[in-house]
C-alpha cells in the first residue's frame, strides 16, 4: 500500500502523519511531487542504523541513474539538478572523504567563529528595522530567512543583495517537482558559473574562492563537483537554519518559560530545538543496492530510500513524550544532523545562528507574541523540509537598542 504524502494536509500536519506512520506502517512506499516511488523509513532504532548501513548508498552516479529511469517512468524529462549531482552528499567513500576533507579544511571552525560578530551585528540590523511597527510583522521572510541567507552569503562571497533570487530559486530547488526545480536549477547553475569565474580571475577571502583555488591548483575538485558544491553550501546554509530560526520563533513565544530559559542557556534550548521540529523532515536520497528487509518490510534492490530525521527525533520509543519540549532530556542523541560519514558539516553555524537569533529577540522584543492562532502558522511545502513560510508577530515594543 502507497501511503500519500506532500499534499496540503500533509504539510498542515506532518507530525501527526509521521505519528501514525510509526505505528502503523512505520516503513512504507510513497510518491515524491515528481510520482517518483520511493521508501520511507519513520523510527528512531532504524533511521539512526540506516544512516551508517553500507546496503545503502549515495553515489551521484548510480543515484543519478535510477533517478533518471524512475522520472521517466513518472512521465517527465530524465533531467536531475545540480543538488543531487557530485557533491559530498552525493558520494560514498572514497570519493566523499575526499571530498568533504576539502570543504572541511575551508570550513573551519575559526572561520564560523570568525562569523559570530557579523551574525550578531546583523541580527540587530534586522530586528532594529522592525522597530515601532505596531501592526503583525513577518519574521519569517525578514528574519529567519534573511539572516542565515545573509551569513552565507558572506561565508561564501555571494553577494547578499542576490538573497532575494536565489531565495526563489532555492525554494524551487526543493520543492520536488520538475516542472518548477529544473528552470531554477538553470538559472542557479549560470549564476554559480558566473561567479565561480569571477572569483578565479579576483578571488576574496570567501569561501567559494578558497574552494575555487583549491580546484585549480590542486586538482581536487572539478568543474562539476565545484559547481554543485557551491550549490548544496548555498541552499544547506540557508534553508536548514531558517527552518531552526522559525520554529524557534514559534516556540518562544508559545512555550511558557522557555524565553529566560533561552536567556540562560541558550545552547540547551536550541538542542532541543533540533529535535523536537527538526529543520529537515527527510534525509536526501539513498538507494538499496541489495536486497534488505527493514522493520520487516522488504525493499528491492535499486529502490529510492529516504530515512525521517524528523520522526525519528519524535519517536517516542526512543525520547519519552517525545512531541512535547523538554530541557531535562538534555539534548543527546537527536539525528538531526544526521549521523556517521554524512553528519553535517555545517552544525556548528546553524547552531550559531539559532543561539544568536532567537536571544536577540527574546532580548530585544520581551512583549512579542504570535498575531495568529499557532494552528494557523502555514507550513512550507518544501518536500524535505520542515519549517514555516510565514510566522506573523505583534512585536511590542523594543526593549533593548543594541551597540553599534
Amino acid at each position: 500500500m502507497t501511503r500519500e504524502m506532500f499534499t496540503a494536509q500533509y504539510f498542515a500536519r506532518v507530525h501527526e502523519f509521521m505519528e501514525t506512520a510509526r505505528a502503523e506502517e512505520p516503513v512504507f512506499l510513497t510518491r515524491q511531487v515528481s510520482g517518483v516511488p520511493t521508501w520511507v523509513v519513520t523510527r528512531y532504532d532504524d533511521v539512526r542504523a540506516l544512516l551508517t548501513d553500507d546496503r545503502l548508498r549515495k553515489d551521484s552516479v548510480q543515484l543519478g541513474e535510477i533517478l533518471r529511469a524512475k522520472l521517466v517512468e513518472a512521465g517527465h524529462k530524465p533531467e536531475i539538478g545540480t543538488l543531487l549531482g557530485p557533491n559530498m552528499l552525493n558520494a560514498d567513500p572514497p570519493d566523499h572523504s575526499r571530498l568533504r576533507l576539502l570543504l572541511a579544511k575551508e570550513f573551519t571552525a575559526r572561520r564560523i567563529a570568525r562569523l559570530r560578530p557579523f551574525t550578531e551585528r546583523l541580527t540587530d540590523e534586522l530586528l532594529a528595522a522592525y522597530e515601532g511597527q505596531d501592526g503583525p510583522v513577518d519574521l519569517a521572510d525578514g528574519f529567519a530567512v534573511a539572516l542565515p541567507a545573509l551569513v552565507i552569503s558572506e561565508l561564501l562571497g555571494v553577494p547578499g543583495a542576490d538573497r532575494h533570487e536565489f531565495q526563489g530559486w532555492t525554494g524551487a530547488l526543493l520543492s520536488g517537482d520538475p516542472r518548477l526545480s529544473m528552470p531554477a536549477n538553470a538559472k542557479i547553475e549560470a549564476y554559480f558559473k558566473e561567479l565561480i569565474r569571477a572569483k578565479s580571475e579576483q578571488p576574496g577571502e570567501d569561501l567559494l574562492s578558497a574552494m575555487t583555488l583549491a580546484s585549480e591548483q590542486e586538482d581536487r575538485l572539478s568543474a562539476d563537483e565545484l559547481l554543485s558544491a557551491a550549490v548544496l553550501l548555498l541552499v544547506a546554509g540557508h534553508e536548514t537554519t531558517a527552518n531552526l530560526i522559525s520554529a524557534g520563533i514559534r516556540r518562544l513565544l508559545t512555550e511558557p518559560g522557555l524565553a529566560g530559559q533561552l536567556l540562560s542557556d541558550a545552547p540547551a534550548v536550541v538542542e532541543e530545538l533540533l529535535r523536537l521540529d527538526s529543520p529537515v523532515m527527510l534525509a536526501t536520497f539513498r538507494f538499496t543496492v541489495e536486497d534488505i528487509e527493514i522493520g520487516g518490510v522488504a525493499i528491492p534492490k535499486g529502490e529510492l530510500v529516504q530515512l525521517s530525521v524528523g520522526s525519528a527525533n519524535r519517536d517516542a520509543a526512543r525520547f519519552e513524550h517525545g512531541d512535547r519540549f523538554d530541557l531535562d532530556r538534555g539534548g543527546r542523541g537527536h539525528v538531526a544532523f544526521g549521523h556517521g560519514l554524512h553528519h553535517c558539516l555545517g552544525a556548528p553555524l546553524a547552531r550559531l545562528e539559532g543561539e544568536v537569533a532567537l536571544t536577540a529577540l527574546a532580548r530585544q522584543f520581551p512583549d512579542a507574541r504570535l498575531a495568529v492562532p499557532v494552528d494557523q502558522l502555514p507550513h512550507r511545502r518544501a518536500a524535505i523540509m520542515n519549517g514555516y513560510s510565514e510566522m506573523p508577530v505583534l512585536l511590542g515594543a523594543r526593549a533593548v537598542v543594541t551597540n553599534s
